[in-house]
């Protein structure tokens, strides 16, 4: 990987945060995007802006073609089987929120259990919580280690025959850990039951096979892998999404419309009520190219250098606590805390160093709640950061040190 090359392809990166060089470390909330990207989705706009799926003319079949290939290309990089099983969504949270809407229907009844583990992002969260509240079903905990892994034991203990669902994340947007999805959905299938992997912070770091992990449900974002903001991912077993309710209605989904009755059309677009995101699709479709032209093996290879650098820094530094697995087993990300500096006092004296960085609850409350915390600070790395840059934010957490000390 030639950083100083990929580092050209972002020129936000090119600027000065309050008279500082910016170091932007807060990819886990949002990464940038690449001028690829924003060039691909301003062609759009400029040479064939359209709706799609209904016009015939010029315009309108290249707005279609554009937005079906980019569903072509997120099944070929996260290996789904089929077309149909790649749903667009607003988002994770909206891909999440359509399968618990929908399997409130004809899935979930009084008595089910709904296991979930107390690392999930709110997002994979309350939909959950709140499902289990509506159809009077059970929600159950897999028990976090010290560390804040998931043990085999753990998943074997809490999954059982009266399981309908497990709903997991993929990698934890707190702790960095990287959970064993293949092992529990096979644990989950054992028991009958369906498994929704939340990939928000997978798909953008490594090699995704959702045919080899064997998850029945995989939702991601693409604002979090150098695409746009306001469109994600479902992606579903077909037999599955077969079996569901759209949960929206409107134009495009529908097959047939009578007057008190209606039919839907096929997959995918039986879940696609409206007008779709077209130029973010088309977007999407860009990241995709250009994190396939560097290669997702090198950039999980060059994340994981990075955060082994970081964290060797950051634990030799007094009064500073590192949450999660050790540096060998995480993804590249770390959450911390300074004695004796609120997490938001940090973020900001560090923004005035021109280093960006995350600090609050992380829309994680109960894992807050589980670390005995309130909220901690967070640092995340990505193919575009530098060793340099970590050099830089690791003097000023020292200079930050010493100032409130």
């Amino acid at each position: 990987m030639d950083i100083n090359k990929i580092r050209q392809d972002f020129k936000i990166l090119d600027q000065q945060v309050n008279n500082h060089p910016l170091v932007y470390l807060d990819t886990a909330a949002t990464s940038q995007s690449p001028t690829a990207v924003i060039d691909r989705m301003s062609d759009y706009y400029l040479q064939y802006n359209s709706n799609v799926h209904r016009g015939v003319h010029t315009l309108g079949t290249k707005a279609t073609d554009g937005y079906e290939n980019a569903r072509t290309a997120v099944q070929q990089f996260i290996n789904a089987k089929h077309f149909g099983e790649i749903i667009f969504t607003r988002g994770t949270t909206a891909a999440i929120n359509l399968v618990a809407s929908s399997f409130e229907r004809d899935f979930i009844e009084a008595g089910d259990e709904i296991v979930i583990t107390e690392m999930e992002h709110h997002a994979n969260f309350v939909p959950w919580q709140q499902l289990a509240i509506r159809t009077n079903a059970k929600l159950k905990f897999i028990p976090l280690s010290e560390d804040g892994t998931i043990t085999k034991q753990a998943m074997e203990e809490t999954i059982t025959d009266q399981t309908k669902l497990v709903a997991m994340t993929h990698v934890s947007n707190v702790l960095g850990t990287i959970n064993d999805v293949k092992t529990a959905a096979h644990i989950a299938h054992e028991h009958g039951a369906y498994i929704l992997v939340d990939g928000a912070q997978g798909v953008p770091h490594m090699n995704v096979d959702v045919q080899a992990l064997d998850c029945d449900f995989y939702a991601f974002s693409s604002h979090k892998m150098l695409g746009p903001t306001g469109i994600g991912v479902l992606y579903g077993k077909k037999s599955i999404l077969n079996k569901m309710q759209p949960i929206e209605y409107g134009g495009d989904m529908i097959d047939y419309v009578g007057l008190h009755e209606s039919t839907w059309t096929d997959l995918p677009v039986k879940f696609e009520a409206g007008t779709p995101m077209i130029a973010e699709a088309i977007g999407l479709h860009a990241a995709i190219d250009y994190l396939n032209d560097i290669g997702m093996d090198d950039i999980h290879q060059y994340e994981t250098e990075l955060v082994r650098y970081a964290y060797d820094q950051m634990a030799a530094i007094d009064g500073l606590e590192i949450y999660g697995p050790g540096k060998d087993e995480r993804a590249g990300l770390i959450t911390f805390n300074l004695d004796g500096v609120h997490p938001h006092d940090l973020a900001t004296v560090l923004d005035t160093e021109g280093i960006a960085i995350r600090a609050g609850h992380h829309c994680a409350q109960p894992l807050m709640k589980w670390l005995n915390v309130s909220s901690t600070a967070r640092a995340s790395f990505y193919l575009y950061n530098t060793k340099e840059e970590i050099d830089t934010f690791v003097e000023a957490l020292k200079k930050t040190k010493e100032f409130f000390a």
